[in-house]
């Protein structure tokens, strides 16, 4: 097993983690920086701007050894390096300083992927990635005409690095994987072909170091660093999820694509809780209860729907509409996060209608989402599963009840998101047959989320923002230790005109056929965008590639099982099965 090994070399220090060179500092060419900023933060509809406002760093020159330890110092200031077996813990011993700056030695013409779920490239080497969850961005390409207009429009066009699940993890095809355990601000450099650099924001972190014969040993133990799923529930896999948001009427068009020969174990209607038009398009009303007026006694509809094999899912997210009446309830209880110069609850615009926050750091706050709304409103209600988004979203300027910085609990906030959904379905015992599924996500997510999904592609092909996104999207999550991903058939993301093809919902169908599990969407403007079931001939490809997916089942179910015990995700890059063969590294 690979260790890490101090090595003195020319006035300066070189660092090994078993035969590699992972650091080299010489007082010419210092390895470790530190330094003092303010972040400078503004966020839009959770896409955020973010600037350092750098008051000084200081480039760590000086060093000897104290024991098992580093010292690096300059200026009177002082960092200690405590050395472990696999990892290197970055202590500061003055609180003013909260930015560090690591270089790493790179291996030449290696590649570099992880990051997270990265949509954009597979491959990081030549770019810069800041690791903040956030919304994508619509069109996620600033050289393109319609990502400039929609950051004119809407400051929400995002670029090629910008994503709902980062991780400041990443794997190289040498042959080893490098972690950093924070929840900080972090970014990951690979532009420069002389070094690996890491920007992060905080005076201390923890860099984890692991090497692996293979890439696919490397992939089963960040799995089991950050958390295996379990198997999916046979359900899941058995057939494909229909997505309507068509109020009573999802019903009878439901039934329409069963009669046309679709295979279908599922019906998800994330307008359960009712419909808010705005100029985006069908938002739904935050309150997360059955809407009565939308969908009649959805409890017996789901019922019948369970008699003949086939679950119903909803939708829900951690905020509030300061319009319905769960609002003023968690207001007077204190269970919302707040503003930091008063009690009053912290809202949030997004866009056309304001929301509070549940604070999930406060026990009681969290036991009240999880009994009343995931628990009462929907699992009781029959549900047996249900889109949780919006684990992104968490402001920098509020106060939350455990008092931690929000610029450390922004990233953390996914997976505390993910851990409020899986205990309350663990509370009502239905581990094994309920399903959520997230887009956003951060370190440690894989041990209570046990689906990913792509989030809200654009309608279009494209490299940033289309269907190639969610193929590399699933490639990049499962290299860091997620086994199941899938998207939104079709896409969602429908603005300035651009709409689905029926060409893009059949290519999306066949791509989603073969992936774990296979779901529709009607995105966020349903009347002007194509359905599955908008005329017979697409109607009728559904149901073939419905079927493939159902066929495969078996297959899908072997595989569940050997992630579970391998820790290897469903859908894999060729280079994971095919190492030996260079050709591979390249393909994204």
């Amino acid at each position: 097993m690979a260790h890490l090994e101090l090595r003195p070399q020319g006035g300066g220090f070189d660092l090994h983690f078993g035969e590699r060179r992972v650091m080299r500092h010489r007082p010419d060419a210092p390895s470790v920086a530190i330094g003092i900023g303010t972040p400078d933060i503004a966020m839009h509809r959770g896409n955020f701007d973010i600037r350092d406002r750098l008051e000084t760093r200081i480039d760590l020159t000086s060093w000897h050894r104290d024991g098992d330890d580093i010292l690096l110092s300059a200026k009177g200031v002082t960092l200690r390096l405590q050395l472990r077996d696999n990892h290197i813990e970055f202590i500061c011993d003055d609180p003013r300083f909260n930015r560090l700056y690591i270089d790493l030695v790179p291996v030449p013409d290696e590649h570099i992927r992880g990051g997270g779920e990265q949509m954009s490239y597979l491959d990081l080497r030549g770019r810069r990635y800041p690791m903040w969850t956030s919304e994508p961005g619509v069109g996620r390409d600033k050289s393109s005409a319609f990502t400039k207009a929609v950051d004119r429009t809407g400051h929400a066009g995002g670029d090629y690095w910008t994503t709902t699940y980062p991780q400041p993890t990443f794997l190289s095809s040498a042959g080893y994987a490098v972690h950093i355990d924070t929840t900080a601000w972090s970014a990951l450099d690979f532009t420069d072909s002389g070094r690996h650099h890491i920007e992060i924001w905080s005076g201390g972190a923890r860099l984890e170091l692991y090497a692996g014969d293979t890439m696919a040993d490397l992939v089963g133990q960040l799995s089991t660093r950050f958390g295996r799923q379990p198997p999916l529930p046979d359900w899941a896999i058995e057939g494909a999820i229909i997505g309507l948001k068509d109020g009573e009427n999802s019903f009878a068009r439901l039934d329409a694509i069963i009669d046309a020969g679709a295979a279908v174990t599922g019906l998800w209607c994330e307008d359960w809780v009712g419909i808010r038009d705005t100029s985006f398009g069908a938002r739904l009303f935050w309150d997360w209860q059955a809407n009565p007026a939308r969908y009649p006694d959805l409890g017996r509809r789901i019922e019948r729907l369970a008699a003949r094999g086939i679950r119903f899912l909803g939708y829900v997210n951690p905020y509030l509409a300061v319009d319905g009446t769960l609002f003023p309830k968690a207001a007077a209880a204190g269970y919302l996060a707040r503003q930091q110069d008063d009690d009053a609850p912290y809202i949030v615009d997004f866009g056309e209608f304001d929301c509070g926050i549940v604070d999930l750091t406060k026990p009681e706050a969290a036991s009240w989402f999880r009994e009343t709304v995931l628990g009462r409103n929907m699992l009781d209600l029959g549900m047996a599963g249900w889109m949780a988004d919006f684990g992104e979203y968490l402001p920098t300027d509020l106060r939350l009840a455990d008092g931690s910085d929000p610029m450390l609990a922004h990233n953390r906030w996914p997976v505390i998101w993910a851990e409020t959904n899986a205990h309350a379905i663990a509370e009502r015992g239905r581990e094994g047959d309920a399903l959520f599924f997230m887009r956003a996500g951060y370190s440690g997510i894989g041990r209570h989320c046990p689906l990913l999904w792509a989030g809200d592609q654009s309608v279009d092909f494209s490299r940033h923002d289309g269907l190639q996104s969610a193929i590399r999207g699933a490639l990049s999550a499962g290299l860091i230790g997620n086994a199941y991903h899938h998207s939104d058939i079709g896409g969602y993301t429908s603005l300035l005109g651009k709409v689905r093809s029926a060409e893009l919902i059949q290519r999306w169908a066949e791509f989603a056929a073969f992936t774990p599990v296979m779901r529709t969407h009607e995105g966020n403007r349903p009347r002007k965008n194509l359905q599955i079931d908008s005329d017979p001939d697409l109607l009728a490809h559904f149901a073939r590639m419905s079927r493939i997916h159902a066929a495969l089942a078996p297959y899908t179910r072997a595989l569940c099982r050997n992630a579970a015990t391998t820790g290897l995700p469903l859908m894999r890059p060729l280079f994971l099965s095919f190492e030996e063969d260079p050709e591979t590294a390249a393909i994204e």
